[in-house]
């Protein structure tokens, strides 16, 4: 059976967002309530949330009046996990405060199951020691809460107050309701390009988006575990709860990684690291005429052997290789001689593989010799088949442990 998220929708301009975020649920085979406001009213209309969910909206408290109606407790008891989406300032005082004067408040009153709050106001608004103190009371009280974006608003304002975007709402509520199968594991995740900078505007890099890196970032905190993405310059934002630490260079990325390292659990290496810095990096701008052809580089540290070096037994390693040719004998020597667990291997010259594109076509090449060929697929998938294979590294370590004590 399907899961059932009720979604809230309250009186604020934010509102012509959420039947985008109804869609999305809805797509992913989520089966989706609706229930808002009089005043949400103002800026959808029922009809809309019924037509792109399949059921009835709810907003009159009274329902038909020639029959008892107890519709809001129906709803409560259903839900699997609810969300207010926009959540205005007097939405959240009156939750806060336990008002239940109209459908929205009285369902959610009644509700068992965790329950997500989106604000979405004016800054100043949002900003008001007595909207904080409502939302630091309903965190207290379990629910969890997602911070407003800063952005241009419809009053003018160009702060704080936006409702997140929808998909960013659906990743969250996909996180929150997702099996928590990683919970323990601490995997500390690289991503994106590195930048070795010849002069202040100048600058040797590649081709990485750090899409794919991101991509298991986000299914692994929605998964349970703690995550630590160490990242070059990315072109996608990391989900809520990831603890993000930009880097730019291979230097820094190394230091970084290290300062992390000892605490993970697990650490899944898909940062396209440059190879090669520049020997000097000037601090002025070189001016055209005075270049010289010729760049001289000197070796970066290769940070995946020398956590392949100093690993302990209870930590898992996966490393990335992207080749474009002996791909498959490149990728065993890689495995073999950086000590890894897993890599995942990938022919960067196929089309719909590789760099700054949104699938890829992978191989996991495992320590124990097996080999896996995908077909090509989303990096969110590639994502979660990673992550099951870390899963089973997990399990079968465990096991050995237990059998052998």
């Amino acid at each position: 059976m399907s899961p059932s998220v009720l979604i809230g929708i309250s009186g604020g301009i934010a509102a012509y967002k959420t039947p985008l975020l109804v869609r999305l649920l809805v797509q992913s085979g989520i089966q989706t309530h609706v229930v808002m406001t009089d005043a949400a009213m103002n800026f959808v209309t029922p009809l809309t949330l019924a037509t792109l969910t399949g059921n009835p909206v709810c907003h009159d408290m009274w329902g038909e009046r020639d029959r008892p109606s107890v519709e809001h407790i129906s709803l409560a008891d259903n839900a699997d996990f609810a969300v207010i989406a926009p959540a205005t300032a007097n939405i959240i005082g009156k939750i806060a405060c336990g008002i239940a004067d109209d459908m929205l408040t009285t369902v959610f009153m009644a509700l068992r199951c965790p329950v997500l709050v989106c604000p979405s106001m004016n800054v100043n608004m949002f900003r008001n020691p007595i909207v904080q103190e409502n939302l630091k009371k309903l965190e207290g009280l379990g629910y969890h809460l997602m911070e407003p974006e800063s952005g241009y608003l419809a009053c003018g304002w160009n702060a704080e107050g936006r409702m997140p975007e929808p998909e960013k709402i659906a990743q969250k509520i996909h996180s929150l309701m997702g099996p928590k199968d990683l919970a323990g594991e601490h995997i500390l995740v690289t991503a994106g390009p590195t930048e070795e900078p010849l002069d202040p505007v100048r600058f040797i890099t590649n081709r990485s988006s750090g899409k794919m890196g991101v991509a298991i970032s986000d299914r692994a905190i929605a998964r349970g575990a703690k995550v630590t993405l160490v990242a070059g310059p990315i072109r996608v934002q990391p989900a809520c709860g990831v603890r993000h630490i930009s880097v730019r260079t291979a230097l820094e990325m190394r230091d970084r990684v290290m300062d992390v390292f000892r605490d993970a659990t697990v650490v899944i290496k898909a940062a396209a690291v440059s190879d090669f810095r520049p020997t000097v990096t000037e601090t002025e701008k070189v001016k055209k005429e005075e270049m010289t052809p010729t760049i001289v580089l000197t070796k970066n540290p290769d940070i995946l052997a020398e956590l392949g070096r100093i690993k302990r037994e209870d930590q898992i390693i996966v490393g990335f290789a992207a080749e474009t040719q002996d791909v498959l004998q490149n990728g065993r020597t890689k495995l073999r001689k950086k000590n890894l667990d897993m890599l995942v291997l990938n022919d960067v010259s196929k089309p719909g593989a590789g760099f700054d594109c949104d699938t890829n076509i992978v191989r996991f090449l495992h320590r124990s010799g097996d080999e896996e060929q995908m077909e090509i697929m989303s990096k969110d998938k590639v994502a979660d088949l990673i992550l099951d294979r870390v899963r089973t590294m997990r399990t079968a370590a465990q096991y050995q442990r237990n059998t052998s004590a």
